[in-house]
């Protein structure tokens, strides 16, 4: 591509953007550029696992916000468009731009039933476009507090009733209308070396001195499940050794189990299948629900979000993957 001074030359149409480099050339947060592209303002497609934004689309939402004067901001020297991962992906399974009229809709989680229900959506859906937020399920709630998502997924333990999410829920969306509604229900315990050497066999077992521990980040549904038994059990954090090393996914944890780096961490079944080369310790039964936003625009599709989980479809994508118990699926546990 032509340069100048050292610079590329920007033509219209001819470079797009992940939305970490939109944040940046226009100095906002990437939750802003996601409420943009939701809100339809900023026009986006996508290209495998990532967001894009046209240099065109760019400077037409650049003319409309600045009353009809358009100016072109060449990118920062040394940045390279397509060089930063995003942390909030859409789900990969179409490249399509997304036109005026068409919605975008934001699902928060990690969980890789999430992508499919995305595309099962796609399919019965098509004023809608899915997109993906690998957020935690506390972070979720919040984002979904302040209008920054439309469904969220949630595993988070009440240990004091032993309650899943529900309590958690009533606490971040006061004033909000919502439907709780269960996607699925899955193991989850202790990622042990191959063979278990430490022989280690429940919650108690995470307050034996030198144990080499690897954490999930604060406000993910298994650092709450690991805090909430160590409260129960009387078990003191700065204690625990590697407590505030952290990795941001289930499968993060389960390597560093399988490297050698760390002795346990917490996690679900499905990522120490995934993983290999360790032993899963089942200690408890969580449950994965999802929360449906309930407004006037979304009144159109949160019906058929619930007839998408009851389907066989759909069922039939998740029986095909290890790890995961549908006995509730699509079951509306509470609504307001």
């Amino acid at each position: 591509m032509p340069s100048l001074n050292g610079r590329r030359t920007l033509m219209s149409g001819e470079i797009s953007y992940t939305t970490d480099e939109i944040a940046k050339l226009l100095k906002i947060s990437k939750l802003t550029v996601y409420d943009l592209i939701k809100k339809g303002e900023l026009a986006s497609y996508r290209v495998g696992k990532q967001m894009r934004v046209d240099t065109a689309d760019l400077e037409a939402y650049k003319n409309r916000s600045r009353g009809g004067k358009a100016l072109a901001v060449p990118p920062p020297e040394g940045f390279t468009p397509g060089s930063t991962e995003l942390s909030a992906p859409a789900s990969p399974y179409s490249s399509a731009p997304v036109q005026h009229g068409i919605r975008p809709l934001v699902i928060t989680g990690q969980d890789i039933s999430l992508d499919i229900l995305a595309k099962h959506m796609e399919r019965s859906l098509p004023g809608i476009r899915p997109l993906r937020s690998f957020v935690g399920s506390m972070d979720s709630l919040i984002s979904m507090y302040k209008g920054e998502s439309d469904i969220v997924s949630t595993h988070l333990l009440d240990g004091d009733t032993g309650e899943y999410n529900l309590p958690y829920v009533r606490r971040f969306l006061i004033g909000c209308s919502y439907v709780l509604v269960n996607l699925l229900k899955r193991k989850a315990g202790l990622y042990v070396a191959k063979g278990n050497p430490e022989g280690l066999s429940g919650w108690a077992d995470l307050g034996r001195p030198g144990l080499r521990f690897v954490n999930r980040e604060k406000g993910s549904g298994a650092r709450v499940l690991l805090e909430e038994q160590l409260r129960l059990h009387g078990i003191r954090p700065e204690g625990i050794l590697g407590y505030d090393r952290e990795e941001t996914n289930h499968l993060g944890v389960a390597g560093k189990v399988a490297s050698g780096e760390a002795d346990v961490g917490v996690g679900i079944e499905k990522a120490a299948m995934t993983v290999g080369n360790i032993d899963f310790i089942p200690l408890t039964e969580e449950r994965y629900d999802l929360v449906l936003l309930k407004n006037k625009e979304n009144a159109g599709w949160v019906e058929t979000v619930l007839q998408i989980l009851r389907s066989d479809a759909f069922q039939n994508e998740l029986r095909s993957i290890s790890g995961y118990d549908l006995s509730l699926t699509g079951s509306v546990l509470y609504e307001t």
